[in-house]
Formats: structure tokens, sequence, C-alpha cells
């Protein structure tokens, strides 16, 4: 690939916005272009750039992230682009490594990510520091050991650090931009790549830094576009996408999701279920495997506790109906 665009979506975080920047400044190929997708009403202060950096506003009260790509695809001009969450701190070879990995292959791209505990970019942090604390999420596979490896399954696109030439994104129409809020539109993307016969490929390098923030895995925080999404991709594609979550919805009790049936919000996250999913400054990252089995193994012992409390009073009415004389014949 002859030139780069690197698109951000941003949204508050500007200490992270600004990580992005300075990441970008250290790479061994210069990106053509930095451009900000703003999911706000201010546009960014940020230090000046080697490279030009572009801010642009997308409207929208719940977060506009498939429009929001689609707009900064539509404003690059690179023949490659490299989509980074606004919390991923390229390493210094990652858009070297894209337009190396895009050369190859067209398709999508999905570089590597390891995950940062709490302050580990305060000050001037130097990237030896980063990688010295970084861990890699449990509940994602690692890259393949060299070059690349096609994922067969669309669900494996992860959209927080990818790459897709330019051309190839304006051919298959982009996100569908009808997904607003958080959860499903990539993955509404991958199923549309898909149908068209584009590979999703894992690739050894484009590693990203992902930057501590305070979330919730399951996302309860955002219940209502998860479950609007969930029922917007099952009337596209037939069936429900996010059943991880959907899943962890209904053991907590938010959620009626019985099949063929819209999807009911019962009640809404209280403060023990914020403190069940939320990450913990110690935490580099949150893990929905963990919480789901600590739902589920909850859920058994209720039920356990329940069917002894049964069967401790059906006991009792025994013993009592065994203490009850016997009737005086008439």
């Amino acid at each position: 690939m002859s030139s780069v665009s690197v698109v951000t979506l941003a949204k508050g975080r500007p200490a992270h916005l600004a990580n992005v920047l300075r990441g970008l400044e250290r790479q061994t190929r210069k990106p053509a272009e930095f451009i900000v997708a703003v999911m706000q009403d201010d546009l960014y202060d940020l230090p000046e750039a080697s490279f030009p950096v572009r801010q642009f506003r997308v409207p929208g009260e719940a977060l506009p992230l498939a429009a929001a790509r689609n707009r900064g695809v539509a404003l690059a001009t690179g023949d490659a682009v490299v989509f980074l969450d606004v919390d991923c701190i390229p390493a210094p070879d990652l858009v070297a490594d894209y337009a190396a990995g895009l050369a190859t292959l067209d398709g999508l791209l999905m570089g590597e990510v390891l995950h940062l505990p709490e302050h580990a970019t305060a000050g001037d942090w130097a990237y030896a520091d980063l990688a010295r604390v970084a861990e890699k999420h449990s509940d994602r596979r690692g890259p393949p050991a060299a070059g690349l490896e096609i994922c067969h399954d669309y669900r494996c696109f992860w959209s927080l650090n990818f790459a897709i030439r330019r051309a190839t994104f304006l051919a298959t129409g982009g996100f569908d931009e009808r997904y607003t809020g958080y959860g499903g539109e990539d993955t509404d993307f991958g199923k549309l790549l898909d149908r068209r016969g584009l590979p999703i490929a894992w690739m050894k390098g484009g590693l990203a830094y992902h930057q501590y923030h305070p979330h919730h895995m399951p996302p309860v925080h955002h219940l209502d576009s998860v479950v609007r999404n969930a029922e917007l991709f099952e009337a596209k594609w037939g069936y429900r996408t996010m059943g991880h979550w959907l899943h962890a919805f209904r053991v907590m009790g938010l959620i009626d999701d019985t099949p063929d049936r819209p999807i009911r919000i019962l009640r809404r996250p209280d403060a023990a279920d914020l403190a069940l999913t939320g990450q913990q400054g110690h935490q580099p990252y949150t893990n929905s495997a963990s919480v789901i089995r600590a739902l589920e193994a909850k859920e058994i012992e209720t039920r356990e506790t329940e069917t002894r409390e049964i069967e401790s009073r059906r006991a009792a009415a025994r013993q009592g109906e065994a203490r009850e004389p016997a009737p005086v014949p008439a």
C-alpha cells in the first residue's frame, strides 16, 4: 500500500486521543493523515503533528459508530485505512505492518491488542514500559506465530484495531448506519464481508496497546443499544448476535429474550449489577466469561437452595402426617 490513513472515533477521553497521536508520531512509517471522527460538540485541542490531522463532527445523540467509520473512509485519501479506537495506542510498526499485510491480502486484517492497567500511560510513557505491564485478553485468541491466518468465522471480527484497503471498504457499502449506540455494528460488517467472500484475517503485528478506562463487561451500561441492535441484526440476518451478552443479561434478570419474540427489558441495571460487571483499577480489562461463570454458578446455587428448601418442607409435612393420631373407628 503506497499510503495509509488512520481513522479514530472519539467522544470524550482527550488524554487517550493525545496518546494515539503520540503513538502515530513514533511510527517507523508515518501515516498519510490522521482523521478523527468527533462524536461530540467540541473539536479536540491537539498538538501539531508531522502529518495532516483532520477532525470532523458526526452528529447523533447515541454513539453513531457505523456512520462515523463510513464518513472517515469517505474523507480518507490513503490507499489503505487503519481503524483504531480512541483508547488504542499504536506500537511503532503498526502502520508499516498493516501496509505490508494489505499488500499481500485484499481483505480485513486484525492486528494484535494488549491491555494496559490503570496509570500505565501516566506522564511521558515509553513503549518499553507499556510492553512490561501489558496483558493479553483471556477471552480473545492470540495472533498467529507469523504472517496472516484466515479466520473462517466472521464473528471473530473485533473493530478496535483493524485495517482494510479503502477501495475494498467502499465496494462493500461500509457499515450499516442503522446501528447506533454500542454493540453489533462490527459483527454485522463481518457478516457482510463473509457474504461477499472477502477474507478476515488475524495478523502477527499491527500491535496496539489498549488504554485503561472504567468499563463494564458484559456491557450493562449499554443495555438498551445492545438489545436494539441485536433485534436489528435478527431482522436483517434471521438470528440474533451478541448472544453471550444477552445470555448474561438474562441470567441477571435484566431481559426476557425468548426466541421468536421481541426482547423485553425487565428492569434497569442496579448498583449490584454495576459492581459485578465493572472493571477494577488493578484489571487491565473486563472479562465477560468470568462474570458469566459467576452468574451461572450463582444461578445453580440458587436452584439447589430452592430444591433443598422444597425437600425440607416436604419432609416436614411427611413427619407431621406421621404424628397425626389414627382415626377412631365409628
